[in-house]
């Protein structure tokens, strides 16, 4: 039996580079936001992914992360095109996140990314502004 996990990310750096945070919204009970120092949107777009991805199970609570089925919304279409590989990750910051995402995604059953409106992703949009504006 497979069980389907909808995961929402999201990242965002308040100056591009500057204060970035990740945010994480699994399934229906688990949500982190968490400020992760000055970098780029695209790289705390990365870095939520792959909390994500490390934390799925610890957040679902499923002892088999190979029987989950993933379904990863974001509004980044810039990774999700890169995820599907339809776009090369040409700049090295990215392609190292890049890679270790792909090292994960073979734990799971099946791992799909679909690209959002940002409206759809307010909660992870939440969780990132929190995490900014806690930190002052």
């Amino acid at each position: 039996m497979h069980t389907k996990v909808i995961v929402y990310t999201d990242g965002g750096a308040r100056g591009n580079p500057g204060p970035a945070a990740i945010g994480v919204v699994i399934g229906e009970d688990f949500e982190h936001g968490e400020y992760i120092g000055d970098t780029t949107n695209n790289i705390a777009e990365y870095k939520a992914l792959l909390y994500a991805l490390k934390h799925v199970k610890k957040a679902t609570g499923i002892e088999d992360i190979s029987k989950a089925n993933l379904e990863i919304r974001m509004d980044s279409e810039l990774i999700v095109k890169q995820m599907k590989g339809e776009y090369k990750v040409k700049n090295e910051g990215l392609r190292e996140i890049f890679l270790e995402v792909q090292k994960l995604i073979p734990h799971y059953h099946s791992v799909s990314f679909a690209h959002i409106p940002r409206e759809k992703n307010k909660h992870a949009d939440a969780m990132v502004n929190k995490a900014l504006d806690a930190r002052g």
